[in-house]
């Protein structure tokens, strides 16, 4: 027998051409963005930890992150990435990963996730689709060899940031932004496109596989 707290039949379907539902209001739940979401804790928690990669032993505080995130976020204005441009992400779980999620939120950039999986037609079909202005990379996941992949597909990218301390012919090294950045960060010019974003903006796409095929999954703010 379902307890009051067990879920029981027919669920809640998005409605009305929305790509989201909202269920019961008792509980509030919060109309902040992502950015604004990550600014509040930060007031509260900023010396306690927040972020820890083993590799490449990165621990952050929630200032510390906050910090990191407004120096990529200044990198990608920097390279004319706008609010509602697309920034593609092709990687495992890295710190990169969670810096370029924050740091496309903080301006109003849509992240676009591809599937680590993805081989060249996949990704072809995720970047045509949504139109990504931008993709940052890893060099490879297990088999797949994603900077290769990119060039070989040679698509037409504002820029193409990798991952990593090597180099690549065309490509932007992520580390080298961020140390390029450091010094031109400027929290007034990364608020003003911030301080028009709202919780109903988009924030995310995911592409998943659903019968052999990419799929699209789109998330708000």
């Amino acid at each position: 027998m379902a307890s009051d707290s067990t879920p029981s039949g027919a669920q809640i379907e998005p409605g009305d051409g929305l790509s989201y539902v909202r269920g019961a209001t008792d509980i509030l739940m919060s109309d902040a963005t992502v950015s604004r979401h990550l600014l509040a804790i930060v007031e509260r928690f900023a010396d306690r930890s927040a972020v820890v990669f083993r590799e490449p032993n990165v621990r952050w505080t929630w200032r510390e992150f906050a910090d990191e995130v407004d120096v990529f976020a200044t990198a990608l204005l920097d390279l004319g990435v706008a609010a509602g441009d697309r920034v593609g992400i092709w990687s495992p779980n890295r710190a990169e990963w969670l810096l370029t999620q924050f740091a496309a939120a903080r301006i109003g950039a849509v992240l676009v996730n591809i599937n680590p999986a993805y081989r060249l037609a996949g990704l072809e079909y995720a970047l045509n689709k949504v139109g990504c202005k931008t993709i940052v990379a890893a060099e490879q996941f297990k088999s797949s060899k994603y900077l290769d992949m990119l060039q070989t597909l040679a698509p037409e990218l504002r820029a193409v940031i990798r991952m990593g301390e090597a180099k690549t012919s065309g490509m932007l090294n992520f580390d080298e932004l961020m140390r390029a950045s450091r010094a031109r960060v400027d929290t007034g010019r990364l608020d003003a496109p911030e301080a028009a974003l709202q919780p109903d903006d988009p924030i995310n796409i995911q592409f998943t596989t659903r019968a052999g095929r990419p799929a699209i999954r789109r998330a708000r703010r």
